[in-house]
């Protein structure tokens, strides 16, 4: 019902040319012919291949005569009777076409003596700038979670009355599939839904992570922004004792509908390999909340206005996930300041800082830097971020604890080692290295018939040059930086 009164009052106000971006065809001409109804006025549709069509009338005859664009534009130019016209996909007759830009802006001038109504209905549609002051645009709203839900419940009827079997859920799945499916249209949300229905007869934690990649793909986000199904807990995290406790303070309050003061989001700072990555990962899995990533460098586009609009339309995504988590990985490059790329990251940076600042919905962005001297000084300052973290190399006692960790997960017994001296040995290891010291030492006990132990664990590390070392230089900037201007994750 909103979207009818809505795209009413929109045709009320009298602009002669409504664009209306959807995949919702039928839902759209649907809307059209229920308002032609309840103004008296007669809706006719328009496609290339049928022509023009009464659409209120049942069974109408195609007058084919008028099925080119040219045509079905003088046609309605001619007509003395005000009506509706629906033309579906016009896009491809508008680019380089002088003529139909011409009919087109013939009749708009027209409108206050024959009021007709034009409707581009299509996928996307880029309006010439001589047509902009006689149009408007306007979208059809996406379902609700309430909506979706009766969706997901249709779809399970419908299966049980064509299968005979009853569905199987559980409501904390079911829920969770209900929440994947924001953003989709009805139609596709529906999709989505009975494809995950009639898989198994049952809607499980298992039919997420497919659910999720059908939903980026329909939405042309699969590569800039995408679904983390592998969130961790901060169990597998060593040492960020500050930061652990900051998240464990402030839970509640991202979680809370009603809460005035919502946290908005932390820039992590820190080694390569140090954590931050995993970090980021343990938030969502902290706040038991969906994991999205935006690819910076997927952003960027070759034509003008494109990468604006691609960061924009993946922000709004991440809003329709909301309660979420929203991690960009290595943001400086993506946000580097400089005018070498005429303009595209000043305006990206202006884009991403709006919706810092305005954004209403609870999407808690968790941003990670290497370099943070290649960021821009207005990124950084609070208001846009609750707090930078810096995270810097392990100390002893959680480079043991890192240790038992990755030890753990590959199945061995970490008290069988010596991990204080282990520890001892690699001093200035970052969290990866210790993890591939971990892996490497596992390949070569195999290779021998060995059970892992200390020695093959210690000639890994004494083998490891880390990057403290063969990057001591900038490592020590970046600990002179970010100390006194950095809250420690540790």
């Amino acid at each position: 019902m909103k979207d009818l009164t809505d795209l009413r009052l929109v045709m009320e106000s009298r602009y002669p040319i409504v664009v209306l971006e959807t995949w919702e065809e039928r839902r759209a001409l649907d809307l059209v012919r229920r308002i032609g109804m309840q103004q008296g006025r007669p809706v006719f549709s328009w496609t290339i291949v049928e022509g023009l069509r009464r659409l209120e009338i049942e069974n109408a005859p195609s007058q084919r005569h008028a099925s080119e664009p040219e045509a079905v534009l003088g046609q309605i130019r001619g007509n003395a009777e005000a009506g509706i016209y629906a033309l579906c996909d016009f896009h491809p007759y508008v680019e380089n076409a002088p003529r139909i830009v011409r009919l087109l802006k013939d009749i708009a001038l027209r409108h206050d003596t024959v009021p007709h109504t034009l409707l581009l209905i299509s996928h996307a549609f880029k309006l010439p700038p001589e047509l902009s002051r006689a149009s408007t645009r306007f979208s059809l709203s996406l379902p609700d979670t309430e909506q979706l839900m009766r969706i997901v419940q249709e779809e399970a009827r419908n299966f049980t009355r064509e299968s005979g079997q009853r569905v199987r859920a559980g409501r904390e799945a079911l829920d969770k599939l209900v929440r994947n499916l924001r953003g989709l249209s009805v139609d596709d949300a529906r999709k989505l839904a009975r494809g995950a229905i009639i898989q198994d007869g049952a809607i499980t934690d298992d039919d997420l992570p497919e659910v999720n990649r059908a939903k980026f793909r329909l939405l042309d986000m699969d590569g800039v922004l995408s679904f983390e199904y592998d969130t961790a807990n901060f169990a597998q995290v060593g040492g960020l004792s500050n930061l652990k406790a900051w998240l464990e303070r402030r839970r509640q309050a991202f979680l809370d509908p009603g809460a005035a003061d919502v946290p908005r989001g932390i820039l992590l700072v820190g080694v390569q390999g140090g954590g931050k990555s995993l970090a980021a990962k343990a938030v969502a899995g902290l706040w038991h909340l969906p994991l999205l990533r935006l690819d910076m460098g997927a952003v960027y586009n070759k034509y003008f206005g494109e990468t604006e609009r691609n960061l924009r339309e993946a922000l709004q995504m991440a809003e329709t996930m909301a309660p979420c988590v929203l991690w960009i990985d290595e943001i400086e490059k993506g946000l580097a300041a400089g005018d070498n790329d005429g303009g595209t990251s000043r305006r990206v940076l202006g884009t991403l800082l709006t919706w810092m600042a305005e954004r209403k919905a609870p999407v808690f962005l968790v941003a990670t830097a290497n370099n943070i001297e290649r960021l821009p000084p207005e990124l950084v300052r609070k208001g846009r971020i609750d707090e930078l973290f810096f995270v810097d190399l392990p100390e002893a006692a959680i480079r043991a604890e890192i240790l038992r960790i990755h030890l753990s997960r590959r199945g061995e017994q970490s008290s069988r080692f010596d991990l204080a001296r282990l520890a001892a040995r690699c001093e200035g290891f970052t969290g990866a290295e210790i993890e591939q010291a971990v892996v490497a030492a596992l390949y070569s006990a195999r290779a021998q018939e060995q059970r892992l132990s200390d020695a093959h664990l210690e000639q890994e590390i004494t083998s490891t040059v880390p990057l403290s070392v063969t990057m001591a230089e900038q490592i020590g900037a970046l600990r002179a930086w970010c100390h006194g201007r950095a809250v420690p994750a540790g």
